[in-house]
């Protein structure tokens, strides 16, 4: 018989205050993504890469939503990240299998939402009002005001 704690954070407050380990799991997913047919592991050992997987695509997920919430509510790429992590909560609603299809479908849930997370990223990094190398147009000089020269 096995025990389990289970930890009530619905929040995310714990979850929010860690780094996403990104760079292990993109290699994992990509390890799992290369599997073909016959991988040599037992299906306890797959199923705990599974798990391992769909620990890392929640943690992306919140990711994700932490950024989305970041951004106006009618902000068009606020809202394609609802409809994302409504298919990720629905694909991580059953608990994995010991199966090659299992582990890779969770690896694929991985690199899409990461690259959701890259574009909302972009989409809430503050924008420059202007391209460089522009210059905004210069107003006239009020009346009894001398203009100065820049260089």
């Amino acid at each position: 018989m096995s025990t389990q704690t289970v930890l009530h954070d619905p929040a995310g407050l714990l979850e929010g205050g860690l780094p996403l380990d990104r760079a292990t799991h993109e290699h994992l997913a990509k390890g799992v993504l290369g599997w073909t047919g016959v991988t040599g592991l037992r299906p306890a050992d797959v199923q705990r890469i599974a798990l391992q997987l769909t620990g890392a695509a929640r943690a992306v997920a919140g990711g994700v939503r932490r950024t989305a919430a970041q951004l106006p509510a009618d902000h068009p790429a606020r809202a394609l990240a609802c409809v994302v992590l409504a298919e990720a909560d629905r694909d991580l609603v059953t608990a994995p299998h010991g199966t090659l299809c299992c582990a890779q479908g969770r690896a694929r849930l991985i690199r899409a939402r990461y690259e959701r997370l890259d574009r909302l990223t972009e989409a809430a990094a503050p924008q420059p009002s202007r391209a460089l190398g522009t210059t905004a147009p210069v107003a006239a000089p009020k009346p009894g005001f001398t203009s100065i020269k820049r260089l």
